[in-house]
């Protein structure tokens, strides 16, 4: 009876010991189950999330992700990523920039030409990169564009192709895109005929046209853009364009006051360019239409080639110097630029600046930002300048080599002294910030 009672006992822990064992098993097959149902199905992701994710890798990362599934694969082609594209045309030889592989652009054109709307085509120096971006343009036939951009991040590579050949592919463009709001086409061959063609066919949408050097245009070309484009917000182009007829067209009622307009005053050859005098009554009628509008103005003239400009009041907002301007001039400047917001002086020459700065620190008083390259100021004469400016000059880039010690204040006080006045820290630069 105790040998059965025994066996009976045994038994009795041999069965428990499986159930128990059983038991541990089912519990860590449940725990493997519950790990694997936890982790994500990546394949299966709902299309909208995959998207979104999409939407911030780069291109080539988009591409690599694709080749994950087929779902991916079908995300990579949803038109929401490609609207908004920037073809980089490049030769290795004489680039060192990344370029658009030749087979994404084959597909690009075969399989989304017609889900594009902001496009941009950045080229390098070579006329070849310049052909590839024609024969592109000229591609985009199923298309309706809402932003272009040709930008030549070196030398002007369009200017080098066949004018007819350009205006041929943009014209392609031009016709087809029903709904452009944004032309830049600086440093292009762009012609009137052509421009005649994108009023023809985008003049109720077009809100933006930049076409600085812009050679083949006329002001008549300009102006006919102006004449029929009523909701232009944004212009960027060369003095030679600009016109008093111009100002004027900006100025009617029918058209929406400008925000933005841009004037690049150039010279190629020294005395040998001549530049027009635009009447302070078509400035009065731009402003009046206009006023809050920012007239930002770039020189690049030599010396003697200055005469014709700040005569009188001119209201322009943003005033840059490329190259060497007199004290005559700047002094002209703060007589005739009340609207002044920001002013550049990249080179002047060795004669202080002194009463210069004064006199458009009194005048100028939205002045906000100033930058001095080579050119002479007296410390004396800087903090009072601002001084007058006091904290609303958020922006005051001066080389170090400009500031002239005196017997009021050295290199070392001028530091302290200029801070105190603008309520913040300020120290000279080293090197030109703008």
């Amino acid at each position: 009876m105790k040998r059965g009672r025994k066996n009976s006992e045994t038994n009795n822990n041999s069965s428990e010991e499986e159930v128990g064992g059983e038991s541990k098993k089912q519990k860590i097959t449940d725990e493997e189950s519950t790990e694997i149902s936890l982790s994500p199905d990546w394949g299966n992701l709902l299309p909208d999330i995959i998207l979104q994710v999409f939407q911030y890798l780069s291109l080539l990362d988009r591409a690599h992700a694709s080749q994950v599934c087929r779902r991916w694969n079908q995300v990579f082609h949803m038109p929401d990523l490609w609207r908004c594209f920037e073809f980089e045309l490049n030769q290795p030889a004489t680039s060192y920039l990344r370029a658009t592989h030749p087979e994404l652009i084959n597909q690009i054109i075969k399989r989304h030409s017609n889900h594009l709307q902001y496009v941009s085509f950045k080229v390098d120096s070579s006329k070849e990169s310049a052909e590839a971006a024609c024969d592109i343009l000229s591609q985009l036939v199923n298309c309706s564009l809402k932003t272009l951009g040709l930008i030549s991040t070196a030398r002007p590579s369009f200017m080098d192709l066949p004018k007819s050949h350009f205006i041929s592919a943009l014209t392609v463009v031009f016709v087809n895109s029903k709904s452009l709001s944004s032309l830049k086409i600086d440093d292009t061959p762009v012609d009137d005929p052509s421009l005649k063609v994108l009023v023809a066919n985008n003049s109720d949408t077009l809100k933006l046209l930049k076409m600085s050097s812009c050679p083949h245009v006329s002001p008549a070309g300009i102006l006919c853009v102006a004449d029929h484009c009523h909701g232009l917000r944004e212009l960027a182009l060369n003095y030679h364009l600009l016109s008093d007829e111009l100002l004027l067209a900006l100025s009617s009622e029918k058209h929406v006051r400008l925000e933005h307009l841009r004037i690049d005053v150039v010279s190629e050859n020294p005395g040998q360019t001549h530049f027009h005098t635009i009447q302070k009554s078509s400035w009065d009628a731009f402003i009046k239409h206009s006023p809050k509008v920012n007239l930002v103005m770039y020189f690049f003239l030599y010396e003697e080639e200055f005469d014709p400009f700040f005569r009188y009041e001119t209201p322009v907002t943003h005033l840059y110097f490329g190259r060497s301007v007199s004290k005559d001039v700047l002094g002209r400047v703060g007589m005739t630029c009340p609207r002044l917001v920001e002013l550049v002086v990249c080179a002047n020459g060795l004669r202080p600046l002194d009463e210069e700065l004064i006199r458009i620190a009194e005048r100028c008083k939205n002045l906000s930002a100033i930058g001095l390259g080579e050119c002479e100021v007296s410390c004396s004469a800087f903090v009072e300048f601002v001084k007058m400016c006091g904290g609303r000059l958020s922006q005051l880039s001066i080389m170090e080599e400009v500031l002239i010690p005196d017997q009021k204040y050295s290199l070392e006080q001028i530091h302290w002294e200029v801070s105190k006045h603008l309520g913040r820290v300020w120290f000279p630069d080293m090197m030109p910030t703008w």
